[in-house]
């Protein structure tokens, strides 16, 4: 059975003044909901970041892109360049494995960040080779970089301990990622049950990728997120 195309959107602008006034804003607003329509796709959640494109700490991309991984959405935004205009950051988008598409330019995608990423990457390795060269040269001089840096020792005894642990780490992230909306929903006074049933309302997919939501799922996230 094919499955709507869904969206979650993402809108940015550069100042609080901008935020507060909608300057910008309901452009974004019309741009994605326009888009959505003719797509005949479905708008999830909406996002909004008062952030400099200059800066790459966005908390908000980060729960926009982290409600596309949860419902196997698609990152939505009215203009390409309101995602970055640094092309490193675009690196960590592509290796986040979120598919997005820009109202403004369909037709960029994951593969045109890539070609960005590679420019960015050969920007890098060009630093890195100057910094090469130089510390050589400082060697040359007779300047002592660095120290003795042993590796560490592999008890390889504690393999079985290390992948149980692993998995620890990755349902506690799992329960961390959906804990908003799970006690919110909780908050709201519904059963174990009527969470669950929510959740798969809302397209959540849950820790293994698949999307029936039970009482005792909901219930093992709130043991994780409670210890």
């Amino acid at each position: 059975m094919n499955k709507k195309t869904r969206f979650v959107t993402y809108l940015r602008v550069s100042t609080q003044r901008q935020g507060q006034s909608g300057l910008g804003l309901e452009a974004q607003r019309r741009a994605v909901q326009d888009y959505a329509t003719t797509a005949g796709a479905e708008v999830l959640a909406e996002f909004v970041e008062v952030e400099s494109g200059k800066k790459n700490d966005r908390p908000k991309l980060a729960e926009a892109m982290k409600r596309c991984r949860l419902t196997g959405s698609v990152l939505l935004i009215a203009k390409l360049d309101r995602l970055s205009r640094d092309a490193h950051f675009l690196i960590g988008l592509e290796k986040a494995g979120v598919e997005f598409v820009a109202a403004d330019m369909p037709q960029a995608n994951r593969l045109t960040v890539g070609i960005m990423a590679l420019v960015a990457q050969q920007e890098r390795e060009a630093i890195s080779a100057r910094t090469k060269a130089a510390l050589a040269a400082a060697k040359a001089r007779g300047v002592v970089l660095g120290g003795y840096r042993g590796g560490p020792v592999v008890d390889h005894a504690a393999g079985t301990q290390a992948a149980s642990e692993a998995r620890r780490k990755s349902a506690r992230a799992f329960a961390e990622d959906v804990r908003p909306l799970v006690q919110e929903l909780s908050a709201a006074g519904l059963s174990l049950r009527q969470v669950a049933a929510r959740l798969e309302e809302q397209g959540i997919k849950t820790a293994r990728g698949g999307g029936d939501w039970t009482a005792a799922g909901v219930s093992r996230v709130l043991h994780l997120i409670s210890n």
